[in-house]
């Protein structure tokens, strides 16, 4: 039933743009993602079109240039195995990542990219993914604050994965302001599923077959040759979503607004009643908290 209602909010959106539909597949998958609340997996997939589309991350070819480097640099890959619940293991080597020699764009494809073949198993759509930040060995120069912040967005809240839990491993003492300013970007839910641990410590939280030797493991990974395994026989995995992308963020003309009063509307004197109960500090800090919250909707959908 849930599946059937998203699509056919979805297919209502579709249908204006004169797209393919969504697939039932695919639909499963943001759903899933969001425990089969309609709702928030519509949210869900605007979120996912429209990172992507300011991104760049459409119409990938993995066999070509500068792409296919950054897919065997090594510098992120899905590992072979699974934690016990079943989750994916998606691990970020911080030393392998030189922001002078990277494009940002092109770290962010090969993150889509690798993090699509993920969630095309079933199994990860069910279990979920863990997330690994590797910061062992890495200098200052291999950080990259707004690339750390655009990746945290997409886990957070423009994927279609359920994040289980995110393990800083190995962070330098330089590493505490930065993650003080990531910190406050996340909603307190997310940030109670990340913590930092010493490389020593994370085997209280994984069994050692699922981490690489090198983390205290002992699983065998060679990221260029596994990595490998994940770009498709022919260029340019074809991927169903391409179409609905590239779709403008701007809805068709006479659309009219997406907006309507909700259950929380309040009268304009309510408000006023409000602003002068709360006063200049309470509204600062009820400012901040809504800042910190995930937006409700997308200008294309508004829930």
């Amino acid at each position: 039933q849930a599946t059937k209602q998203f699509l056919e909010e979805i297919n209502k959106w579709t249908g204006q743009y004169n797209v393919s539909p969504l697939s039932w597949n695919v639909a499963v998958k943001f759903l899933m993602a969001r425990k089969f609340d309609v709702l928030r997996a519509i949210e869900l997939f605007h979120s996912y079109r429209e990172t992507r589309l300011k991104e760049g991350i459409v119409k990938l070819k993995p066999h070509e240039e500068p792409l296919r480097s950054e897919l065997l640099s090594g510098k992120f890959t899905i590992l072979s195995v699974r934690d016990p619940s079943g989750a994916s293991i998606a691990l970020f080597t911080a030393k392998l990542h030189h922001p002078s020699k990277s494009v940002q764009h092109v770290v962010l494809q090969a993150l889509f990219y690798l993090l699509d073949r993920a969630v095309e198993s079933f199994e990860t759509q069910r279990n979920g993914l863990v997330f690994i930040y590797d910061m062992a060995g890495s200098q200052y120069t291999n950080f990259e604050l707004d690339l750390s912040k655009k990746i945290l967005n997409l886990l957070k809240g423009a994927f279609p994965a359920r994040l289980k839990k995110v393990f800083i491993v190995g962070a330098p003492m330089w590493f505490r302001v930065p993650y003080s300013i990531i910190s406050l970007l996340l909603k307190e839910k997310l940030r109670e599923r990340v913590q930092m641990v010493k490389m020593s410590e994370l085997k209280e939280h994984l069994p050692q077959e699922c981490l690489p030797e090198y983390l205290g493991g002992s699983l065998k990974l060679d990221p260029l040759s596994w990595n490998f395994r994940f770009l498709p026989q022919q260029n340019g995995h074809p991927d169903p979503l391409d179409e609905l992308i590239l779709v403008p963020l701007v809805a068709p003309k006479d659309n009219g607004s997406v907006h309507v009063p909700g259950p929380k509307s309040v009268t304009l004197q309510e408000l006023l009643d409000h602003v002068s109960c709360k006063q200049k500090r309470g509204i600062y800090e009820e400012y901040e908290d809504i800042r910190r919250r995930s937006p409700a909707g997308t200008f294309v959908c508004s829930l």
